[in-house]
């Protein structure tokens, strides 16, 4: 059997370019404005880097072990505790396709104003003819949406920051520094379920994961800082009226359904595929419809111009999760859960690191609450009674 080609670092590179090249990434940017662009360029800055630091991580224990991200999460929770975590990326999933629906309607209704509900049919609509071509047949188109959105950023850009008035804004109410570099935390907190999925095949994992991190990172941050300058510049998060400002119609609209599509479909099918480890029996792509039609019927119906709730629960799951992989792998050297059914230990500490982030939460801490509560989850696990290895014969 002739070996599967391994993916360089530039194509891992690559990869992660498009995964930050995102509306999401920009709207997600404008809640930083209430801290005046020097304080919340720092938040964005600090928040990355603890976010990235886990992001890397968790792609170099696939890298290493050649598993995927969900397959890599049994090696410290056991092949049925590790179901919980695809049991819950589904869910993060589903909630990101409708996320970005909305994200998406609500950016085009801004520009060509009418019915909101209309822009997450059709955007709904393309997303389903998109899963039904299949993601094989779809590269070139989703590389031209990525430029394409790309270059708009670039127009962005041009037009928040030429004239300097940023800069200047007062910082107001509204949002603590602490939780504006959770807010910073989440965005790469929520790809740790799918970087595996690609560092993996990998020819040179560590060097593959460090490029792919770089690249998001920096991407990521510059996307936040977009939508921080754009909330600043225009006194509100509707990145619309940059756009109306750079004089892009037809072009604006051309480029958001395009690219709310492309990265959107990336979500739905994700939400198939990882549904198909839960019950084999499921057909990836039918699922990936049903999550699309879920997130169409979310987006028409629940208001979503404020995801900071979602943002955070997606750091109180995977923050201890991946606290716990780290301590298991690197520091104990002991993930070698996989060929039983459950860790009990460590969903048990799963479980203190997750109540434990919620309760921080309600401190103002001026380093958020992803360090310590990463800190304490690691100490945990390494004071708790070692595991016990099976004897071999």
């Amino acid at each position: 059997m002739r070996e599967q080609k391994k993916t360089t670092s530039f194509q891992n590179g690559l990869i992660w370019f498009g995964a930050g090249v995102s509306i999401a990434e920009i709207l997600t940017g404008t809640y930083f404005a209430p801290l005046g662009f020097a304080k919340g360029l720092a938040a964005i800055l600090i928040g990355h880097v603890i976010g990235c630091a886990m992001f890397f991580f968790s792609g170099l224990i696939g890298g290493r072990t050649r598993k995927s991200a969900m397959e890599s999460v049994k090696l410290s929770f056991g092949g049925k505790g590790g179901l919980i975590f695809a049991a819950l990326n589904v869910l993060q999933l589903v909630g990101w396709t409708a996320i970005m629906i909305y994200d998406g309607a609500a950016a085009i209704d801004g520009i060509f104003p009418g019915h909101a509900w209309v822009w997450c049919l059709v955007i709904g609509a393309l997303i389903l003819l998109w899963i039904a071509i299949g993601i094989t047949n779809l590269g070139p188109v989703n590389q031209i949406a990525m430029a394409a959105l790309f270059i708009l950023t670039i127009v962005m850009c041009r037009v928040i920051f030429a004239k300097g008035s940023v800069w200047s804004v007062a910082p107001t109410s509204g949002l603590s520094f602490g939780a504006a570099i959770e807010l910073a935390v989440a965005m790469p907190l929520s790809w740790l379920p799918l970087i595996s999925d690609y560092t993996r095949e990998a020819e040179k994992p560590f060097a593959a994961t460090m490029a792919s991190t770089l690249v998001y990172g920096g991407v990521s941050t510059w996307m936040y800082i977009i939508g921080m300058g754009a909330a600043l510049l225009t006194g509100g998060g509707n990145i619309a009226v940059i756009m109306v400002k750079a004089g892009l119609g037809i072009a604006a609209l051309i480029i958001l359904i395009l690219s709310t599509v492309t990265t959107t479909f990336l979500d739905a099918w994700s939400a198939g595929i990882s549904t198909e480890s839960l019950w084999s029996k499921l057909s990836g792509k039918n699922v990936a419809m049903i999550a699309t039609v879920i997130g169409i019927v979310l987006a028409i119906l629940f208001p979503m111009d404020d995801i900071t709730d979602f943002l955070y629960l997606i750091g109180s799951v995977f923050a201890p999760m991946i606290a716990v992989q780290i301590a298991d792998y690197f520091i104990l050297k002991k993930a070698d859960s996989a060929d039983r059914d459950w860790d009990v230990r460590n969903l048990i500490v799963w479980v203190i690191g997750f109540i434990l982030y919620r309760l921080l939460m309600k401190v103002d801490l001026p380093v958020g609450s992803t360090l310590p509560d990463m800190a304490v989850t690691m100490v945990i696990l390494l004071i708790a009674l070692p595991k016990t290895k099976k004897a071999k014969n």
